[in-house]
């Protein structure tokens, strides 16, 4: 018996699986150093804290609201255009970030870098999805890893930039290697194996040699919008990701306020993106092994726990442990979102799904560091917004432990267990 063509050709998923890792690992990297530009800017215009947060909020919103239109044109026009289009935006705006004299400017920039940066997520992680059936989420938590050294390694680079060249330059230098990395990996991404006559790894044989053509199956977005199991997943989400908006914004200057130096709290960024990785491989293997449900779960114990010691953190080493803590779940619920919508709703609008439950996390991760910022001016402390987002946490919990099998796991459970039944 020979092997089947199929199977000889080197398996195109793994440069998919790959490209999705530096994908993740130059934008969120870049987007994640926000936090180091902040006292700087305060230091250079009059602005208040508030005022600042503010950008970053507006960002979050228009990167979430962005998400949907960008899911939907990978549905339909595939990842390279979305990337091409998307890298360009992105850069643009940290370039334009470098000239920065008002206000309403840096609004405006931010605007153009948060259009760019609704292409992070959705345009590598609903790909993998479509190139893998099997160890889905494990390739997912290797690719979302990029997510981590990103995280690592940029804040430290735009850090030392900051402090021996300026932070107009540092501008500069991240948005041009932006640019130029994302747009030349654009050309590289393909939507799904159908369009190089393979199918998705781990994938049944096709009953009929055109069954490559359309290997996908799913409830439709307009379907999906009105399942229980949607509403709950996407407002857990929702949750969860004004929670992490706050931390990934506020720890910087919170760790500052106490004393800690710009690179002390730099590290702090550090080693959420550091730990986050070991999280993002991590989950990766439990969601292919336990599922969806008991991986959300999982991620819930390191969430929670890091956020009761934030309230009590008061040095640069109780900072750095809370750092620890908090990344293990940040890297365990960013990696888990596009592996959780494929299990319960398949593929076939993958992106529009994922990108609604990101449109509605930009809604509350917009709201969720201005509403801190602006808590800070009034009371001169995190204290407030920090028992708010553990209190959110909580909710979030109760929401994930909820969730029940949706429509179409039953159906494929139905149809693997008359296949049993036949063989």
């Amino acid at each position: 018996m020979t092997e089947s063509p199929l199977r000889r050709r080197f398996f195109y998923g793994y440069v998919i699986a790959a490209l999705g890792f530096l994908i993740e690992a130059v934008f969120w990297g870049t987007y994640r150093s926000f936090g180091l530009f902040f006292n700087p800017l305060l230091n250079e215009f009059d602005w208040t804290r508030a005022q600042v947060a503010g950008v970053a909020s507006m960002g979050w919103l228009i990167l979430g609201l962005m998400n949907l239109p960008a899911g939907a044109m990978v549905d339909r026009r595939g990842p390279r255009l979305t990337l091409a289009i998307c890298g360009f935006c992105f850069g643009l705006g940290y370039i334009l970030m470098s000239g920065l004299n008002g206000l309403w400017q840096i609004y405006v920039f931010y605007a153009i870098v948060a259009i760019g940066m609704s292409g992070a997520d959705v345009v590598p992680l609903s790909t993998i999805a479509r190139w893998f059936v099997k160890k889905r989420g494990t390739v997912t938590g290797l690719a979302k890893i990029g997510t981590g050294v990103g995280m690592m390694a940029t804040p430290l680079l735009a850090s030392h930039l900051i402090e021996t060249q300026g932070w107009r330059t540092a501008y500069v230098v991240l948005g041009a290697i932006a640019i130029v990395a994302l747009i030349a990996m654009a050309q590289f991404m393909k939507r799904d194996p159908s369009t190089m006559g393979l199918r998705a790894y781990g994938a049944s044989e096709p009953a009929t040699p055109t069954a490559t053509e359309r290997p996908e199956e799913g409830t439709p977005l307009r379907q999906a919008l009105h399942i229980r199991q949607f509403r709950t997943l996407f407002a857990m989400y929702v949750l969860v990701i004004a929670c992490a908006e706050v931390v990934m914004i506020h720890t910087v200057p919170h760790a500052q306020d106490l004393g800690v130096s710009s690179v002390g709290a730099a590290g702090i960024l550090a080693i959420i993106g550091g730990t986050s990785i070991a999280a993002r491989a991590i989950i990766g293997v439990v969601v292919d092994r336990l599922g969806a449900r008991k991986a959300l779960l999982l991620c819930f114990v390191p969430l929670i726990s890091a956020l009761v010691w934030l309230q009590f953190a008061d040095s640069l080493w109780m900072l750095y442990s809370f750092a620890v803590l908090y990344g293990l779940s940040h890297g365990g619920f960013f990696t888990l979102i596009a592996p959780v919508v494929a299990q319960l709703f398949g593929t076939i609008s993958h992106g529009a799904i994922f990108g609604v439950i990101m449109a509605g996390g930009g809604i509350t991760g917009a709201a969720g560091p201005v509403l801190a910022g602006r808590a800070f001016d009034v009371l001169g402390s995190y204290r407030l917004p920090f028992i708010v987002i553990t209190a959110m946490a909580v909710g979030a919990l109760l929401l994930a432990a909820s969730i029940t099998k949706t429509p179409y796991e039953k159906e494929v459970e139905s149809r693997s267990s008359g296949a049993s039944l036949h063989e």
